[in-house]
């Protein structure tokens, strides 16, 4: 018992000479930490530098910590302020300002499988908040980032509701498979396609196609994040090959309850109307060539009849908040558009549902979800894309005849005989085509923080689209195929991917000097889609809607088809691995294999490898603190990205049944079917001047794609099919990207930002010694089967391929160079030059900001002046105004030629916003906000088409073509008014 009592009093001995002894060895510091307003930062973190030992501030920004005596500084850093060592040599208390750090340097960036730094980045990413993005009517998220980003281009297909668009990254780089970007929601890539079945109509034509984004609701996006170069998108392999666009949805903020709110009205009307003879000059222009016939006494405006101005209403409700392990947000909104073609527009009904709940005592376990549920209603106007000697609804109108009237005294339409003009606003009253799709996208992402430093994700998605789509057209209108007998379809479409993410994510700052990043995967993935069509022909009563009675007609006139997608799959591992020393130095390297059945059995795998270093000089002893220059980088990076857009089941065998029992082939397999990559380079400067007013980026890229992916017509001795092969040859594209904001004035009170962002770029195609290759299919009468676009070796893709056109001879018919049988390399379609200019303004509580849009250098082709406003229209059809008093005769043959090759530079007002922010209103309204939009305001050009900004997809089997247009939806103008407010 002594023994023990000794012991016990040895070891209280022990301890507090030990204890006295680390007194002697540490020294205090005390201090406060505050921002340049005095305001003071809780939260901040102070560490000795060179150890462990550290500390956080309190609410009032005061700290206290013991350091070893021999320590010399403390590291000061809070997140938005830029890091500070302060000596404390001979030093108890000091106080310690922290600075902002440029916002743009410390945002965070969203990249494959992860978040970085934007300083972090070592790939060519541009990154888009939700205050960036353009505002007004959108439909979809691509037009909230048009003209924000160099290099991008997007162009809408269609003035339509709800049409897609075409987006590019740096170029067209693919012959037949996709050049669309990957689209990336909540970490999900989407399959790219949208479940509406497709139809083509007696006499109408296939109408465009929808846009597969139309699900999102951009009231639900927090950021878009831009994927430029092979090194950031190489984490997606097999679809990084055309860029990739990240779409991060809002998720709930800790905090009360919250109940966000916001409506907007707008209206639209046609932003331009081609010019065609009105009553008065068609009647005269009938006397100056002769005409006996044509003046049916009336007067009728052709176009103005089917257009109107359209009403958009759209409303947005979102209750977000939560606790730090429990955060949450639902969201629910309707649109509902009103197009400026009568019988067209989109409702479209969304709703949201996020959630991020931590569990355990240690909060290590986590689970996080979303998802996301629409319903669109698209109601579509008799308007296609290859529409023959008859025209669709665009067509018909243009081609009206402006002295014969639209309905007659009795009030009933003018419908004329077989082979006539069709009346458009008949046509508008005949026709009826809605499409009716549910989508849904839900993900749910359990987590486990093995250590602080490692951490395990699993993520389950589903997307699943179901569209049902019913046209009809009634028996009275005079379209060969449809007058007295009427038709109607019915078409549904199913689409369905899974995707099965395993994650291993390791973040650990190994020493002051060094972190190291790194993401280990693996990923599955499947593809399917389906669907079935009815349709009929020969409607025996006209007092029930077409495809209510399918069944009516003869069993002969009546048709059924289904078309079962082979499923397809894609498997994948990955890894990437970051390492940055002393944030001057920085690593990226990043791999990833893909297996897809897609392919051949014997490439069944493609490697898509890519490495990017930085280097931060403006960290460098000889830059830091330098008043002029905030931040100086220089990047450089290469990788090899592939694309597997092509149907499946195209590297196999596959057959059609032909009825009664009998089949054909349609499809001859190849083993050896490889995956198109390209190998891309990519340089870059980043830089900030000035205090950050002045920051920007430029890049330089190269890019070359080989092993192009083509459909082919199988050589015997087999039977005739078509076979997928890669094609000899390589596509380059090259250029140089800008982009610079500046802060012009910078206060409190007053602000006024500036920013532009322009690409300068090469597409051609190189060692190419295959068949020829035609597309742009050109409509209309006197045209059948024409193409005015190839791709050839040394020309760009899709260059025009035309007659010369040299002028009217004296007798009013064309001449052609070299005679009207021998055709030249004529024009890009593809713009050399995209610009975008933003700039806004604060005043107080006024706000101000115009966004412009152009593209420069290519050319566009006016299908619609070619074959549906020709003079060989008199007399009973109308013809475009520019033609009066061309000496042109009524016998001139219509042909394709550079006649009708157009500029098609532009420069557009896209988006201009005047907005009045009340603030806080009373106890219960916050961040009362007014706004009125005007989109599409003008657009300065000297292409006479509708809008330069047009595609009019004229591909021919596949193959796709650019820069035509034909008689499409006209562009909208758009203006509204909005009100936000907060709960």
């Amino acid at each position: 018992m002594i023994k023990m009592r000794l012991l016990s009093a040895l070891l209280i001995c022990l301890t507090l000479f030990l204890s006295q002894v680390a007194l002697a060895q540490t020294k205090p510091v005390s201090g406060k930490i505050t921002d340049e307003t005095g305001s003071a930062i809780p939260g901040a973190s102070v560490q000795a530098k060179g150890t462990t030992i550290g500390t956080v501030s309190d609410p009032t920004g005061a700290f206290k910590l013991n350091v070893p005596t021999q320590t010399q500084t403390l590291v000061v850093s809070f997140i938005g302020y830029a890091p500070q060592e302060v000596n404390i040599a001979n030093q108890s208390e000091i106080s310690v300002i922290l600075k902002l750090e440029s916002s743009t340097l410390t945002d965070v960036v969203v990249v494959g499988y992860g978040t970085t730094r934007k300083k972090d980045l070592t790939g060519a990413v541009t990154s888009l908040k939700a205050k960036d993005f353009n505002k007004g009517i959108v439909a979809s998220p691509d037009q909230l980032i048009q003209g924000k980003v160099a290099g991008l281009m997007i162009v809408n297909n269609s003035g339509a509701p709800g049409a897609a668009a075409t987006v590019r990254i740096r170029g067209v780089s693919s012959v037949r498979s996709g050049n669309q970007p990957l689209y990336v929601i909540d970490g999900v890539p989407l399959d790219g396609r949208v479940a509406r079945p497709e139809i083509n109509a007696n006499g109408i034509g296939q109408t465009p196609a929808a846009n597969p984004l139309n699900f999102v609701n951009s009231f639900d996006i927090a950021s878009m994040d831009v994927l430029k170069d092979a090194s950031a998108t190489a984490i997606y392999g097999s679809r990084g090959s055309n860029g990739v666009i990240i779409i991060t949805t809002k998720k709930g903020q800790e905090g009360p309850a919250k109940l966000d709110f916001n409506y907007s009205i707008g209206a639209s009307s046609a932003m331009k109307k081609l010019e065609v003879l009105n009553a008065d000059q068609f009647r005269q222009t009938l006397k100056n060539y002769n005409f006996a016939g044509g003046d049916e006494g009336g007067s009728a405006e052709g176009l103005n009849s089917i257009l109107r101005t359209g009403l958009t209403h759209n409303f947005n409700v979102a209750v977000s908040g939560g606790s730090e392990n429990a955060r949450y947000r639902a969201a629910f909104g309707l649109m509902d558009q009103e197009g400026i073609v009568l019988k067209s527009g989109l409702k479209k009904y969304t709703g949201n549902l996020t959630g991020q709940f931590k569990f355990l005592e240690s909060r290590r376990l986590g689970l996080d979800f979303s998802l996301m549920a629409a319903q669109t209603v698209e109601t579509m106007a008799p308007i296609s894309n290859n529409a023959g000697f008859t025209g669709s609804l665009i067509g018909q109108a243009l081609q009206w005849n402006p002295t014969l009237n639209l309905r007659k005294p009795d009030g009933t339409l003018t419908i004329l005989g077989s082979n006539g003009a069709v009346n458009p606003l008949g046509m508008s009253e005949a026709w009826d085509d809605k499409a009716d799709i549910s989508y849904l996208l839900g993900n749910i992402s359990p987590y486990f923080k093995i250590t602080n430093d490692l951490e395990y994700r699993f993520l389950f998605s589903i997307n699943r689209q179901a569209g049902i789509r019913r046209t009809e057209i009634q028996s009275w209108i005079n379209i060969n195929g449809v007058k007295d007998l009427g038709q109607a379809y019915q078409g549904n479409a199913e689409l369905l991917t899974k995707l099965f993410t395993h994650t291993l994510n390791f973040n650990k700052q190994i020493t002051d000097a060094f972190h190291l990043g790194a993401v280990v995967g693996y990923e599955y993935q499947d593809f399917q889609y389906r669907t079935t069509d009815l349709g009929a022909l020969g409607f025996s009563t006209d007092a029930l809607p077409y495809t209510s009675i399918l069944q009516d007609p003869h069993q002969s006139n009546t048709f059924m088809s289904t078309m079962v997608q082979p499923k397809s799959e894609l498997q994948s591992i990955f890894g990437r691995v970051t390492a940055n020393l002393y944030d001057k130095y920085l690593l990226t390297a990043t791999m990833r294999a893909d297996g897809s059945n897609k392919f051949g059995k014997n490439n069944r795998y493609g490697y898509f490898p890519s490495f990017a270093a930085k280097w931060n000089l403006s960290q460098e002893d000889f830059l830091k603190g330098n008043s002029f220059v905030q931040q100086l980088a220089i990047r450089a990076g290469w990788g090899i990205t592939g694309n597997q857009e092509f149907p499946a089941g195209a590297a196999q065998e596959q057959f059609m049944l032909t009825g009664g029992g009998g089949s054909r082939q349609i499809n001859a397999a190849n083993p050896d079917l490889k995956w198109e990559k390209s190998a891309q380079l990519n340089a870059g400067i980043d830089f900030s001047i000035l205090q950050n007013r002045i920051s920007g980026n430029v890049d330089y890229f190269h890019k070359k794609t080989s092993d192009l992916l083509f459909n082919f017509i199988a050589t015997g001795p087999g039977p005739a099919a078509n076979v997928w092969r890669n094609m000899p040859g390589e596509i380059l594209n090259r250029g140089v990207e800008l982009a610079l904001r500046g802060e012009v004035v910078r206060g409190k009170e007053l602000s006024w930002n500036l920013g532009v962002n322009a690409a300068f770029m090469k597409n051609e195609l190189r060692n190419y010694e295959g068949p020829d290759v035609l597309t742009g299919a050109i409509s209309g009468q006197g045209v059948s089967g024409a193409t005015i676009q190839r791709f050839a070796n040394g020309y760009p893709l899709n260059v025009f391929y035309l007659r010369k056109w040299t002028g009217l001879n004296k007798d009013g018919i064309s001449e052609y160079e070299g005679g009207a049988d021998k055709s030249f390399y004529s024009g890009d379609p593809n713009p050399r030059t995209l610009l975008g200019i933003t700039t806004d303004l604060s005043v107080k509580k006024w706000y101000f900001s115009v966004n412009f849009n152009g593209a420069f250098g290519h050319k566009l082709y006016n299908n619609t002046a070619n074959t549906v406003l020709a003079i060989n229209n008199l007399s009973s059809r109308n013809i475009g105004k520019d033609l009066l008093n061309n000496g042109e005769s009524t016998s001139n043959p219509i042909a394709t030629s550079t006649r009708y090759l157009e500029s098609g530079n532009f420069l557009k007002l896209t988006n201009a916003t005047i907005s009045y922010s009340f603030g806080d209103v009373g106890k219960n309204f916050k961040n009362l906000n007014l706004a009125l939009t005007g989109q599409n305001l003008f657009v300065i050009t000297k292409y006479s088409g509708f809008d330069p900004e047009v595609n009019t997809d004229k591909s021919v089997n596949g193959v796709n073509s650019f820069g035509i247009e034909y008689i499409p939806y006209p562009t909208a103008r758009n203006i509204m008014f909005s009100v936000g407010v907060s709960f």
